[in-house]
C-alpha cells in the first residue's frame, strides 16, 4: 500500500510536466515495485519474455489467458497510448476500455494489475474529472474478484464489451458512493472536533492545529510545531492536551531524539473505510 501511494503521488506530480504516456506509466512502476513482490523482474521494463495468467504453476497450454509475446508489446502500447489520448464520447467508457486493454497486453512481468487499477485515478485526474486521485476501485474488485475475471475473460472469449463496462462502471458508482460517504463523515468530524479542541485547549492556535490534524493522520509529534507556524511551546502544549484527552493515538513514545509517533485514530478509521486504530 505504502509503494501504491508512493507511485500515485509521484505520477500524479509527473503530469504536471508530462501527460499521462507509455512513458509515466512505466515511471510509475519502477516506483511501485520497490520493496515488494516482484522487485527483481525488471521494473520500470517491458517484458522480454512470455507469460501467462492462470492457476499458479500451470504451463502456458493450461493457461486461462496468454497475453501478447514479448516482442509484440510495443505495438499493442502504442495503440493503446493512442486511444489513451484520442476523443471519446464517454470518458468512463474510454477509461474501461484502457483498463481491460492494460491487463490484456500485460506489458510487465509483474505488477499488471496493482498498475492497471493505479491507472483508473490517474485517468480521472488527466481528464478532470476529479480534481485530485480519490477514486480507489481496487476494493471493489476485490470484493468481486471472480467477477472481475470473468468479466475479462468474457471479452477476449466472447466478445463481450458490455458486460466489463457494465462491471466498471457499477465499480467506479460504488467507489464514488463510498467516497461520498466518506467525505460528509471527514465533515461532520471536523466540526465536531472543531468546537471540541477550541473549548479544550483554550488556544487562539487551536483550529489551526486542527487544520493541521486532518492533513496529516499520522505524524511525528515534533512536525507540528515545525510546520503549523505554531509557536513550539503551544504545540507541544496542544498535542499533550488531545493526546491526553483520547484524540490522538501514541503509536511509538518518545525515545532521546526519536520523536513519538502519534495518529488522529478517527480520521484514519473514516479514511481507510474501517477501525484500524
Amino acid at each position: 500500500m505504502l509503494q501504491y501511494r508512493a507511485a500515485l503521488r509521484d505520477a500524479v506530480a509527473g503530469m504536471n510536466t508530462v501527460p499521462l504516456s507509455q512513458r509515466l506509466i512505466r515511471d510509475a512502476h519502477r516506483v511501485l515495485m520497490q520493496g515488494v513482490r516482484g522487485e527483481n523482474k525488471t521494473p520500470g521494463e517491458y517484458r522480454r519474455v512470455p507469460n501467462w495468467i492462470g492457476k499458479p504453476g500451470c504451463e502456458q497450454a493450461q493457461a486461462k489467458f496468454v497475453p501478447p509475446g514479448a516482442g509484440e508489446i510495443p505495438d499493442p502500447m502504442s495503440s493503446w497510448e493512442k486511444y489513451l489520448h484520442g476523443d471519446a464520447p464517454d470518458r468512463l467508457v474510454q477509461l474501461a476500455v484502457l483498463h481491460i486493454e492494460f491487463e490484456a497486453i500485460h506489458p510487465f512481468l509483474d505488477g499488471n494489475g496493482r498498475l492497471g487499477r493505479l491507472l483508473v485515478p490517474l485517468f480521472l485526474v488527466q481528464r478532470q474529472l476529479l480534481s485530485g486521485p480519490h477514486c480507489y476501485i481496487s476494493a471493489y474488485f476485490e470484493a468481486n474478484r471472480d467477477e472481475y475475471y470473468e468479466r475479462l475473460l468474457a471479452v477476449s472469449r466472447d466478445d463481450d464489451w458490455t458486460g466489463w463496462c457494465e462491471f466498471f462502471l457499477r465499480a467506479i458508482i460504488k467507489q464514488a458512493e463510498a467516497n461520498e460517504s466518506k467525505a460528509r463523515a471527514i465533515l461532520e468530524l471536523y466540526r465536531e472536533k472543531k468546537d471540541w479542541i477550541a473549548t479544550h485547549t483554550r488556544s487562539q492556535h487551536a483550529v489551526r492545529a486542527l487544520d493541521w490534524f486532518f492533513t496529516r493522520p499520522v505524524f511525528q509529534a515534533s512536525e507540528l510545531a515545525k510546520t503549523s507556524k505554531i509557536p513550539t511551546g503551544t504545540a507541544n502544549r496542544i498535542l499533550r492536551e488531545v493526546r491526553d484527552a483520547g484524540m490522538l493515538t501514541e503509536l511509538r513514545a518518545a525515545s532521546g531524539r526519536r520523536p513519538a509517533i502519534l495518529a488522529f485514530s478517527e480520521l484514519l478509521n473514516i479514511a481507510e473505510g474501517r477501525a484500524v486504530l
